[in-house]
């Protein structure tokens, strides 16, 4: 019995395929570091002088700034779930919803913000529709149901969705979408964006 010879593959086409493979393997991990060293190199001047803490260190610690943020936002967030923290948070909220300008706003960004926050009774966000025409899907994050005038003039039950952008998802459109026209998907916010920012190569969820 003959052994089968194996193909033997022409030097320029491994030497290319080395290449594509290389470019595969380091494009994440350069485009991480590329991102964590420029947040890093930001985060010194967003922080005025006076509280940046390197300033009273004998040296610079880089990204010192990011963790003490996070560190601090932890913080609040704690501080906010007790007795004496909701009560300063609201009247903090009524200060800022006092003020012209300013409270439209505060109240936008809340809201939104609170949208996206981690729901207590794990109510579903993510939705799919068609869009931008028959036969073409496409993923968003059901913010509320709309309540306004476009609701009753269209007469219909609407429901306002944002549509991030791939791969950047902080930029987007709202569409405001009947609630007979979409579904919602089983889904978390982290699983969603994953699947967005990687142009919806990263696998999703499967159900049995």
């Amino acid at each position: 019995m003959t052994k089968l010879k194996r193909k033997r593959v022409p030097l320029l086409t491994r030497l290319r395929n080395y290449f594509i493979t290389g470019i595969v393997v380091l494009v994440p991990i350069g485009f991480t570091l590329y991102l964590t060293i420029f947040l890093i190199s930001i985060s010194s001047n967003l922080v005025p002088n006076e509280i940046n803490p390197n300033n009273y260190l004998p040296f610079s610690i880089p990204g010192l700034e990011i963790i003490l943020s996070i560190i601090f936002i932890t913080f609040v967030g704690g501080l906010s779930l007790s007795f004496i923290g909701r009560r300063v948070l609201k009247i903090v909220n009524d200060i800022f919803k006092k003020i012209p300008i300013l409270r439209t706003i505060y109240s936008a960004i809340g809201q939104m913000t609170e949208t996206f926050a981690p729901k207590k009774n794990k109510q579903k966000s993510v939705v799919c529709f068609e869009y931008p025409r028959k036969g073409i899907w496409a993923v968003g994050f059901a913010t509320k149901d709309n309540r306004g005038e476009i609701n009753k003039r269209t007469n219909q039950a609407l429901v306002n969705v944002f549509v991030p952008t791939t791969p950047n998802p902080t930029s987007g459109f709202l569409l405001m979408i009947p609630k007979k026209d979409l579904f919602y998907l089983d889904m978390t916010f982290e699983e969603a964006s994953k699947f967005i920012v990687s142009a919806g190569t990263s696998d999703t969820k499967k159900n049995n």
